[in-house]
């Protein structure tokens, strides 16, 4: 099976459906000629003409007005803005017409289009280019959200949002566009060639929505993490050497209430992992639904990990960002509690 990165996986979900469905059109800044920041969408242009993958103006309220438009006439747009940090200005756009539009309409009218913002730290981007602002779109009714850890998830997660008929998140954590990342910075990166989550099958195929993947088997305590820290969870499990059983959520919402509630009813433990700020967080939300479904079986209080309450530092990133050894403290926490 072929061996690919995440920028060439999500590459390919788009070019699959825009092969499979020509309503499928793509456009955000620099992603026609230029290929996009990353190069997401290097070489669409060319393949499928600048009516199908093209360029737009600065202007993330307009791309995501623009496409929420096409969307409502019968359009699949697939849109890109550069950095999830560059969204605010589009978020009324997201949040009053996106996510509001089969509701408002009586489900005359539908949005059928997918988001995709790289997300996260890990590339000293500073307080402008590492946000993780997943909880600011779980919070909204209407939209779906998802944040993939690997190659092969961001392909069958990407044709399932393209494909789903409602407006979705599909967020990108930009440290693991080309290769694991275990929150081990000072160590030599392992691509995606070298890892089983490289392996992405040619062609069409889906990821569904709403199911979350086993990571690792374990009987300890349960991890609840997405994206990048779900490599960062396996590397402290282990370096404690604690026999976390590791969920990987791929997608917050809908959210897996299913495997998530089986894994904390046989483990009796629950740390929560998320990059983005600890407050209001995602994690905030799962520990809530873990202590409404699992109260009678947790041995311990719920131990939650995040970022600090600050912006996204440049100069400090490693303090901020929840390596392994803030993982595998709290994994001790949740032992010895």
């Amino acid at each position: 099976m072929p061996r690919r990165t995440m920028i060439e996986a999500i590459r390919d979900g788009m070019a699959v459906m825009m092969e499979r469905d020509e309503t499928v059109v793509v456009f955000g800044e620099d992603v026609g000629y230029f290929g996009g920041v990353f190069r997401c969408t290097q070489g669409l242009q060319q393949r499928f003409g600048r009516s199908r993958c093209f360029d737009a103006p600065i202007s993330e309220l307009g791309i995501v007005g623009a496409a929420v438009g096409m969307a409502a006439y019968g359009l699949r747009p697939c849109v890109e803005i550069q950095f999830a940090d560059y969204m605010y200005p589009a978020y009324d756009q997201i949040v009053s017409e996106a996510a509001r539009l089969r509701y408002r309409s009586g489900g005359e009218f539908s949005a059928p289009l997918v988001v995709r913002m790289p997300t996260g730290g890990g590339i000293f981007g500073g307080q402008t280019h590492s946000q993780s602002p997943e909880a600011l779109f779980t919070h909204v009714a209407g939209l779906k959200t998802i944040v993939p850890s690997n190659p092969y998830d961001a392909k069958g997660l990407l044709i399932a949002a393209i494909e789903d008929p409602d407006p979705v998140i599909f967020l990108e954590p930009k440290r693991l566009y080309n290769g694991p990342f275990d929150g081990h910075h000072d160590r030599p990166v392992t691509p995606w060639s070298r890892h089983e989550g490289g392996e992405v099958p040619d062609g069409y195929y889906t990821v569904p929505l709403g199911k979350a993947a086993l990571r690792r088997e374990g009987a300890a305590v349960t991890v609840l993490a997405y994206g990048t820290i779900v490599h960062v969870a396996e590397a402290a499990a282990a370096e404690t050497g604690i026999d976390a059983e590791i969920i990987d959520l791929r997608t917050l919402l809908p959210l897996d209430m299913e495997a998530i509630e089986a894994s904390v009813r046989k483990t009796g433990r629950c740390v929560i992992a998320h990059e983005a700020t600890l407050t209001s967080g995602f994690g905030a939300e799962l520990a809530a639904l873990v202590q409404e479904a699992c109260f009678y079986h947790l041995e311990v209080p719920i131990v939650r990990v995040a970022g600090w309450d600050t912006p996204y530092p440049h100069a400090q990133e490693w303090a901020y960002f929840p390596g392994p050894d803030r993982v595998g403290r709290a994994l001790l926490a949740a032992m010895e509690g």
